[in-house]
């Protein structure tokens, strides 16, 4: 597949790891928790800010790692079976997403391991320096990976096939695509929007999110293995 068509890939697979929750989750309560404690509007943004970078971070590193790995394995190109296990990782955890995403309780806790779940919560009520904001951005990356490796694995593989510069290009495609929400949230925080505002329009549509969140699993599955096994299969035709 051409450049245009592996960086289609590696952006749509950063839309579906876009579509979790739990940076958002996570930045909502520091927020909450930092002007609940009345600190000032600039202490809040240098929080944040540290939050996001601890996300950035951690992302780059997460999706850089699987792609070396993958390098040392198979070289520049996969096989087309790992491909195939790539859409059936995708399918299987999108399944699980519609299934128990969300905790069966009020609010928008997520399913999640509980002692990453009470970690991430006792970080956040004592982060009070920026250090320990972008600790806590690293930390909410890992506290999704059973969600992300999907469309992370995908996103490795197309990545692998790129050329260096083109590859750097891709991870801070992804990086920044897979981030838009919580610099979305970020920015209605800067421009002084209500954390429970924020949180209120969570909660009310925390299904359609959750349905978003598989759908878009599916179809990044469905298109990768139109694209990756279906083509190469007809091209042998």
């Amino acid at each position: 597949m051409d450049i245009a068509g592996s960086l289609a890939i590696v952006t749509l697979a950063a839309l579906t790891h876009a579509s979790f929750q739990l940076s958002v989750s996570v930045l909502s309560l520091l927020s909450g928790h930092s002007i609940g404690a009345k600190q000032s509007q600039a202490k809040l943004l240098r929080l944040t800010s540290s939050f996001l970078g601890g996300v950035a971070i951690m992302t780059i590193l997460i999706l850089s790692f699987t792609s070396l790995a993958l390098i040392d394995l198979f070289g520049p190109t996969a096989p087309k079976a790992i491909w195939s296990i790539g859409c059936g990782l995708l399918v299987g955890i999108a399944l699980a997403v519609w299934l128990f995403y969300y905790r069966k309780e009020k609010g928008t806790s997520l399913w999640i391991p509980r002692d990453m779940a009470s970690y991430l919560v006792k970080r956040t009520k004592a982060t009070k320096i920026s250090a320990e904001a972008f600790s806590l951005g690293l930390s909410s990356v890992v506290g999704e990976i059973l969600f992300i490796i999907a469309p992370l694995f995908i996103a490795a593989l197309a990545l692998i096939r790129l050329s260096p510069n083109w590859q750097l290009i891709g991870i801070g495609i992804y990086t920044l695509v897979s981030m838009l929400p919580i610099i979305a949230i970020w920015i209605l925080i800067s421009g002084g929007h209500t954390i429970a505002r924020i949180q209120k329009w969570r909660e009310d549509n925390k299904y359609f999110l959750q349905f978003i969140a598989g759908a878009g699993l599916i179809v990044l599955s469905f298109f990768v293995y139109m694209n990756e096994i279906i083509t190469a299969v007809a091209g042998q035709i």
